[in-house]
């Protein structure tokens, strides 16, 4: 039986019941296909050891190694994870270019009785896609930026919108990071790779047809960098603009960012990062606001000297047309909800 392979702008991803990466687990936590499992077929180790053999003794040689490592955990497989798969289960399987490892798994598959694909050329494909739509092309999406000071709820504002079913892209939690020094969370940043494939697979559910709202943001947030070809787009798309008073911004600040204040140590750790810009006096300043628990005043001081006069800077250097402004007097739940809905019925003014 011929085990059809698939180009992945051809497949819908749905119409399987599972999407199997069988490359090595690093390979697959740096990046993989959203949605799929990882049934590693070689290990780190044992894929090293196959490469090794092929480079130091023969191609002979290390096909006998791989075909026998593949042999052995595809049986563990069969006897744990796809033993209770009934006859018509139907898999997606990839590898890295939709070769040996992919093939060999496939062909086990198929032999039993099941139905599996490939995704051919495998994730260096699906890659080249990603990287199409990303840094390539200019992308046919129309955005529109919520953008404001530090501490204007604009995260917040997104994530309305997106319940009331506008087209929205959290890049933050895409990136899982709050897009300033002090926005890492608890759990580490992604790859830039996944990252993008995270925003790629966003991108490809949203119609290009209909407004796409998302904050406005610096070209990194934490680490990881927005594509470059959506980058370009953001620079240039309308804003909606979301002012308040420095006091209630620095109120909002102290409550998004409550996870950070319980943690002094960690806190002090990230104001030191700041030392290159402001110099050891300021700091030492910050920090002992920080130590006694002067939170409120240390974020006022933090968005007036830090972060409004960069926000300021960014506004000038990337111009753009402002189809709103709001002003929060106060940044409240029943404030930020007006405030999203004056967005939605603008949003939808485009869409009609």
């Amino acid at each position: 039986m011929q085990i059809p392979k698939l180009h992945f702008k051809d497949l819908e991803l749905h119409h399987f019941d599972s999407v199997i990466d069988v490359r090595s687990p690093s390979e697959f936590a740096e990046d993989h296909i959203l949605g799929s499992i990882n049934l590693p077929v070689l290990s780190d180790s044992e894929r090293i050891l196959v490469g090794t053999t092929y480079k130091q003794e023969s191609r002979f040689k290390a096909r006998k190694i791989g075909a026998a490592l593949i042999a052995k955990n595809s049986a563990q497989y069969l006897e744990t994870e796809l033993f209770e798969k009934e006859r018509d289960w139907r898999p997606l399987i990839y590898c890295w270019r939709g070769g040996q490892r992919s093939s060999s798994f496939a062909t086990i598959l198929s032999e039993i009785g099941w139905r599996p694909s490939l995704v051919d050329g495998g994730y260096k494909n699906y890659r080249n896609d990603v990287t199409q739509l990303l840094h390539k092309t200019k992308p046919p999406y129309q955005f529109i930026l919520i953008s404001g000071h530090t501490g204007t709820a604009k995260t917040e504002i997104v994530n309305i919108l997106n319940e009331f079913s506008l087209q929205t892209i959290d890049l933050e939690g895409l990136a899982n990071h709050r897009g300033s020094v002090f926005g890492a969370t608890a759990t580490k940043q992604s790859s830039q790779k996944l990252f993008e494939s995270r925003l790629f697979t966003r991108l490809q559910s949203l119609d290009p047809r209909k407004p796409i709202i998302l904050e406005s943001e610096s070209n990194k947030i934490g680490q990881l960098a927005i594509p470059s070809m959506i980058w370009n787009i953001m620079k240039l798309s309308p804003r909606i603009e979301v002012n308040a008073p420095l006091n209630e911004r620095a109120k909002y600040l102290t409550t998004t960012y409550a996870d950070l204040i319980g943690d002094k140590a960690q806190l002090s750790q990230r104001i030191e990062f700041l030392t290159h810009q402001h110099g050891h006096k300021k700091v030492c300043e910050w920090k002992n606001l920080a130590k006694e628990s002067k939170f409120h005043a240390l974020a006022k001081e933090l968005m007036f000297v830090h972060y409004d006069s960069r926000y300021q800077n960014s506004q000038q250097r990337h111009p753009s047309k402002t189809l709103l402004t709001l002003e929060l007097s106060q940044i409240t739940k029943e404030n930020i909800l007006k405030a999203a809905k004056k967005i939605k019925d603008l949003a939808n003014s485009f869409i009609s």
